[in-house]
């Protein structure tokens, strides 16, 4: 269920939850696709924003109220316009990388300490996936992601949900992308070799902690709003889901 956590008269935060799209393609709005959106949702609660956006090449607003996006299987807050001024001010925010963005993630192995990720992403020839390495890449832009260790965890009992043995070690990130690619979390996170659990394009197959979506959520965002440049910052708590994974596994260190 999607819920409103802030408003104002030109914009809302709202916590979305994992399994949601932000947005449909161009080819799904016209299959009429079942599949609801948080476009859709918005569309439905506050129609007045169905002008509000950037226009597509035939003048459409495919994506009505959308500043920015979270992947489909990420949950968190997603900051949303409400009028064209809202649109403006905001767009004008993350193209000038005023606003702070803090995720949690769960990623495999042992790592510690803090970092910065610093690799252009490109989208793979051929393919849906992004990559800071691969031979042949189009749409190459800058990227930078910093990380804080909040702990190394390995499942409680060194066993998995499904009885056998367990050695996997597993670290809690704080996460802060500074650029906005696609999938760049993600990404840079399994270029330093530690992919998020429960990715399923980036990470391992295995999922011995039982999760049935990536372990990544949108905790919080920061900026100043307004001619008095009131400093904002909405967030929201850990989904059920991860909770639960969280309690399946021990801090060790």
């Amino acid at each position: 269920m999607i819920k409103v956590i802030y408003e104002t008269p030109d914009f809302i935060a709202i916590n979305k939850p994992a399994g949601v799209l932000v947005h449909g393609t161009r080819l799904k709005v016209e299959a009429k696709k079942e599949e609801k959106t948080v476009a859709d949702w918005l569309l439905a609660r506050y129609p007045e924003v169905e002008g509000v956006g950037d226009p597509s090449a035939s003048g459409e607003i495919l994506r009505p109220g959308i500043v920015h996006r979270l992947d489909k299987d990420t949950s968190g807050v997603l900051l949303v316009a409400k009028t064209k001024g809202g649109f403006e001010q905001l767009k004008s925010l993350f193209q000038k990388g005023r606003v702070k963005k803090t995720y949690k993630a769960l990623v495999w192995g042992e790592l510690r300490g803090r970092g910065v990720i610093d690799k252009p992403i490109g989208l793979k020839s051929g393919s849906v996936k992004r990559s800071v390495h691969a031979k042949r890449m189009k749409m190459i832009k800058p990227a930078i992601t910093e990380y804080e260790s909040l702990g190394v965890y390995s499942a409680k009992g060194g066993s998995t949900s499904g009885g056998e043995k367990s050695k996997e070690k597993f670290s809690l990130l704080d996460v802060f992308p500074k650029t906005g690619r696609t999938h760049q979390i993600r990404v840079h996170l399994q270029s330093i070799h530690h992919p998020v659990v429960g990715d399923a394009l980036y990470g391992p197959r295995k999922n011995p902690l039982g999760l049935a979506r990536q372990f990544l959520h949108a905790e919080a965002i920061e900026f100043l709003w307004g001619q008095d440049g009131e400093k904002l910052r909405i967030e929201t708590d850990l989904p059920d889901d991860l909770q639960g994974v969280l309690q399946e596994i021990r801090k060790i260190s």
